[in-house]
């Protein structure tokens, strides 16, 4: 009779194409992969990987097995989750993908709260590009992804959950700095640290300057950095000015970096929960997506933001954030 165990294990093989990499995913050792996966085949009595050194590739047998693997694996999965929902209890596994913002910034506050409420599930949280983190989780890899931005892509389904801002800072000395609001023609003037084209951050505030008729194109970029926190840095350093997430600012550079109100510019930038709707959700799966979407979160009640006005000193009290209508 097959073993749900083992076509699991094959499963994160043949994703990985590395066992040891498999083994790291399992918290298995990689000896016992290599057993589970010869098991498997000579209950088959056919091979399922070609091996090559340290490269791995299914065989024709292999690819076949794979999509009727990942159905009994989550089948297997559904039937453990519900019988364990019969008794009113959320336990296994649960496996997040995210950007690498989100990842620090936000995930670790959720899962802190989440994991007193549930001990019983056992999560792992992957940090990644938006698109990766999409794709996985069209192909069951993660069970949730969190994103800057809603995605639609057959099954997946989004919802948001969290708006945070996305300010202008700049370094603690900067003239801007003692100034309740500068006009946005003054950006003309200041040396610009971005994010990547196509990330999040930067395609929200490129929309945001575009509104107020300042194309990116007219300012000077002196650096270019492929993460947020990077370019934190990077201003609290003097290099010039940049936009970033409020929530990274509040618990990476506060009180380093002075943020800079602009004349009617107010960007924000929406956080989304997804989940794919053509598989069956785990329990452990289902309660994060409920604790998450929950208005009276109280981690999201603490994403707040609370300025102290100029004239009594500028600080980030707290983190900011709005919890998202659904």
């Amino acid at each position: 009779m097959l073993d749900a165990h083992q076509l699991n294990v094959f499963l994160a093989a043949a994703r990985a194409l590395n066992f040891t990499a498999a083994a790291r995913q399992l918290h298995m050792t990689q000896p016992s992969v290599s057993q589970h996966i010869q098991a498997l085949e000579n209950h088959f009595d056919t091979q399922l990987f070609v091996r090559s050194g340290r490269h791995l590739c299914l065989t024709d047998a292999g690819e076949v097995l794979l999509p009727m693997a990942e159905r009994l694996v989550a089948q297997s999965y559904s039937i453990e989750n519900r019988m364990e929902q019969l008794k009113g209890s959320v336990y296994g596994r649960l496996h997040i993908g995210c950007s690498t913002t989100l990842g620090k910034y936000i995930l670790p506050l959720l899962m802190a709260e989440f994991m007193l409420k549930y001990p019983r599930v056992e999560a792992s949280c992957l940090t990644m590009p938006r698109e990766t983190a999409v794709q996985k989780l069209g192909g069951g890899e993660v069970h949730v992804a969190l994103a800057s931005e809603r995605e639609f892509h057959g099954d997946l389904l989004f919802e948001k959950f969290l708006t945070d801002k996305v300010i202008l800072i700049a370094p603690a000395r900067h003239p801007w700095a003692s100034r309740d609001y500068i006009e946005p023609a003054e950006l003309l003037e200041a040396r610009f640290i971005w994010r990547e084209e196509g990330s999040g951050t930067r395609t929200v505030a490129e929309h945001g300057l575009r509104q107020m008729g300042i194309s990116v194109d007219k300012l000077q970029t002196v650096l270019t950095l492929g993460n947020s926190e990077a370019i934190a840095l990077a201003v609290q350093e003097g290099i010039g000015v940049g936009f970033v997430s409020q929530i990274m600012v509040s618990r990476l550079v506060a009180g380093q970096v002075a943020p800079i109100r602009v004349r009617g510019l107010d960007i924000c930038q929406h956080i989304f929960i997804g989940c794919n709707g053509g598989r069956v959700g785990t329990a452990a799966q289902n309660a994060f997506w409920d604790f998450v979407t929950d208005p009276h979160n109280p981690v999201l009640r603490r994403l707040h933001f609370s300025e102290v006005s100029r004239r009594d000193g500028y600080a980030f009290t707290a983190v900011s954030a709005t919890v998202g209508s659904l």
